[in-house]
This record gives structure tokens, sequence and C-alpha cells, in this order.
């Protein structure tokens, strides 16, 4: 593996201008808050100094606006849908050394495993089987998880199919790779591409990762850069909350997506804030050093809607049912649902599965477990893929994204999927629950011809067709 050694060169992360923000922005006051909530709901993006100001709320009635503003676009935008995936977790070797990982290459105490190509048929077997559409595949950093290997699992996992179902997106978390690696995992017919930066201050991102390849800064940094010229206009970034400042990873994330758009004229198709959960045998994952208590990371979230009015924003089963419950008001648009984060924990039902897994879930409910409670409360749970399947993506996407056309394929395809559910793996109770959503948002569709398409693709659902989307 070849990766950029860090040295002085500035990168697109300027520190001290983060630094200066945040300080001159104390202290807001309320008509320069409402005038960026107002920009945001005009489906604008915010600026770095914007950002600076929501950040620096403190005041009760401020905040306040903040939730409400965020939980008015949300609506505006992405309507009551929520994306359900899973995560398949195909190896957990790790050549890295991060103190807050549970795979590290110095914790003694995990179980090491990694799937074969016939493990992946199993694994993705009970998730089709459980109705997931949509999966993540997520490596450790190792030399046998190369491009290779990775388009080969991807491949597997499409070639599953198993009753009337088969996984029709496979996002990828995994190393970053050079242009020609992201190339051959590109032509597999893979959506996002992950790569988190943990922490985008470099003093700590250097302490907490003392060795292995990824403590290169920069080599991170830059690695999806590498993606868009491989291909890849689909790509996701994170920040883990907790290792750092939140404002300032907040500022990291704002300046990476500005950082896309000024080189690729696009912004990541989604945005991740995962908090530091416990994790087997990792002292740092028990008393993260900038704790991030549950306010705040509402607070958060609510601001990365108004700042990024058109990124998917990503909540998963780390955090408990009730916070997954309140997120999902003020901005969350995927969650993963019925997850297990055990290497090949799926098919076999592994009871020891936290001694394979990267850190403690927070939600363990199955997936139909999760789309009752969804319906029950009126969102839309949805496994649609259209947009992906038919080239919307990247500044593709967002020709379709800013006039508000995916809303209008979206729900639709939302109400498809959401069909083939019920039909074929529901429980009796949260079938009833979802017919109840899907009549309901069928009858909300003011496009009369839109209306009819759809409710003649459900016939054909019923009739026992598949994979029908607009």
């Amino acid at each position: 593996m070849f990766y950029l050694k860090d040295n002085n060169t500035k990168t697109f992360i300027d520190e001290e201008k983060i630094k200066n923000l945040l300080e001159k922005a104390k202290n807001p006051e309320k008509e320069r808050v409402e005038e960026i909530i107002n920009k945001s709901l005009n489906k604008n993006r915010l600026d770095l100094e914007e950002m600076a100001v929501l950040l620096n709320c403190e005041e009760e009635e401020l905040v306040k606006k903040i939730f409400e503003g965020a939980k008015t676009l949300k609506q505006k935008i992405y309507g009551n849908r929520i994306v359900l995936f899973a995560p398949l977790y195909i190896g957990n070797e790790c050549i890295n050394n991060c103190e807050y990982c549970g795979f590290r290459i110095s914790n003694k105490e995990i179980f090491r495993n990694s799937l074969s190509l016939e493990q992946v048929k199993n694994e993705t077997t009970s998730l089709v089987n459980s109705g997931h559409k949509r999966l993540i595949l997520v490596y450790g950093e190792h030399p046998q998880y190369d491009a290779d290997f990775i388009a080969d699992t991807v491949k597997e996992v499409y070639s599953v199919k198993s009753g009337k179902g088969n996984i029709r997106r496979v996002n990828i978390n995994a190393a970053p790779q050079t242009v020609e690696d992201f190339k051959k995992i590109k032509d597999v017919g893979i959506g996002t591409y992950q790569v988190f930066q943990e922490t985008y201050h470099q003093e700590t991102y250097k302490k907490v990762h003392p060795s292995g390849p990824k403590s290169s800064y920069r080599w991170r940094l830059y690695s999806l850069d590498r993606a868009f010229k491989a291909g890849i206009d689909d790509v996701g970034i994170g920040a883990l909350f907790g290792l750092y400042d939140w404002k300032f990873e907040m500022m990291g994330l704002l300046s990476h997506t500005i950082h896309f758009e000024e080189r690729f004229n696009v912004g990541p198709h989604t945005i991740s804030f995962p908090r530091i959960e416990p994790a087997l045998n990792t002292p740092i994952s028990e008393q993260p050093p900038h704790l991030v208590d549950d306010y705040t990371f509402k607070k958060l979230v609510a601001i990365l809607r108004l700042a990024v009015p058109y990124t998917g924003l990503i909540l998963t089963a780390r955090e408990s049912l009730e916070i997954r419950n309140e997120l999902m008001q003020f901005g969350v648009s995927q969650i993963d649902a019925g997850s297990n984060i055990g290497v090949g924990a799926y098919s076999t039902n592994d009871k020891e599965a936290y001694k394979k897994s990267q850190f403690v879930l927070g939600d363990q409910r199955t997936l139909d477990d999760v789309i009752r409670q969804l319906t029950d409360e009126d969102y839309l749970p949805s496994f649609c893929t259209g947009c992906y399947r038919l080239g919307r993506t990247g500044e593709h996407f967002m020709e379709f994204a800013i006039p508000g056309f995916v809303k209008r394929f979206c729900t639709p395809n939302a109400v498809s999927t959401l069909m083939e559910y019920a039909v074929d793996y529901a429980s009796e109770e949260t079938k009833a629950s979802c017919l109840r959503v899907i009549g309901k948002e069928i009858k909300n569709i003011k496009d009369e011809k839109m209306k009819d398409a759809l409710k003649a693709n459900i016939d054909r659902i019923k009739t026992g067709e598949r994979d029908l989307y607009f």
C-alpha cells in the first residue's frame, strides 16, 4: 500500500481559520441566527462563518429555533422517508493501531475473523431473507482486504438471490485506495464509498493513530478525491465525535463538503457523525476525551441538517432507540436496522459476536420491529435504489435534487419497496401498519399520473412482480 507521508503542506482544513471563525462568532445575535436559518430553509448550503454562528448558539430560544428549522427543512426536502440499510462486516483483521477502535492490531482480546466468499453468500442470504435490499460492507484495513478482494465480495453479494429478494445496492466502508484500485471497485457496481476522517484536528489525529497506514492524515483526507478521479461520484464522509472538540469537527465536515463542491462540483452523498461507543479492551472508548452529551448531539445533528440541505445524514445503531427516534425528526435521512456487527453473525446467530465487533450496538431491534415502529409513527421506510440505478448520482443527482424532483421520485419508489417488504417479509402486525402508511402516502400524491402509475405498480407487486421503480 502506498500512501502520502504527512508534511507541512497546507490542506483544505484550515485550522487557524476555523478557530478564528468560532471565536469571532461567539454570542450571536438573534437576527443573525434567524437570517442563517432562513438561508438554509431556502435550500442553500451554509458557509463556515454561518455554521460557526449556529454552533455558538447557547440560549435556549436560539437553540429551539435551530431545532425547528432543521425539522422544517427535513420535511421540506425529504418528507417522512427514512432509508434503511444493514452493515455486513466482512473481516476485522487490521494493521492500524487506532486507540479508540476494537479492531486495532494491539488488541489481543478480540477474535479475528474474515469471511470466505461462501460465508459472504450465507450472510447475504440471511439478510435478504429478513427483507434487506441495501447493505454497506465493512472491512478492516489489512493487505488481504485489497481492491480485488473487495470487488470479489461485492460481486458475491450481488449474485445472491433468495425467494423474491436480492441486494440492490452495496455501499463500501473500507480503507483508502489508489485511483486504479478505486476503479476496480467502481467497476463491480458499488454505490457509495465511505472513508471517515475520524478527526479533522491534525494533532489529535496523530495522537490517536500512532501506527499503520491510517497514521497518514493526508492520505486519508484526500482519499475520496482519488475516488472521484476514479469515477466514483457517490462518496460518504464522517467524523468520530468524542476525539476532539465537536465544534471543530463540525467545521471540518463542512470544510470537506465545500472542498468537494469546489473541486468536483458536487458534495458528499452522505455524512456520518458517530459517537465513540464502548469496545472490548479499549479504554478510550469508555471515557472519550471530548464526550458529546445527548443534548449536544441533538444540536449538532440539527446544525448539520441546516448546513448541508441535500446531503444524506446517517445515524447508526450505535445509538439507543430513544436517541434515534428523537434525531429522525431533526435531519436524519438514513438508519441501519436489524444490525449485527459481529463478523459472520447474521447466519450463525453467534452469541459471542461482541468478541468480533468493533464496538457495542445501542439499538439491537430486528428489521421488522424497526419498520413497525417507523410506520406506527407515520414514517415511510424505504429500500429505494432507483436514483443510483438510473444514474441519478453525483452531479446528476444534484440536478434532480435541487428542484425537488428527488422527493417526487423517491416517495413513490419508497412506497413500492415498502409494499414488497409488507408482502414478502413482514409480520402480520407490521404488515397492517405498512399497508396503512402506503395507503396514506398514495392518497397524498398530488400528481394524478404518478399516483395512477404507482397504484399500477402496487397491483403488479401484489401479483408477484418485484423491483419496480421510477
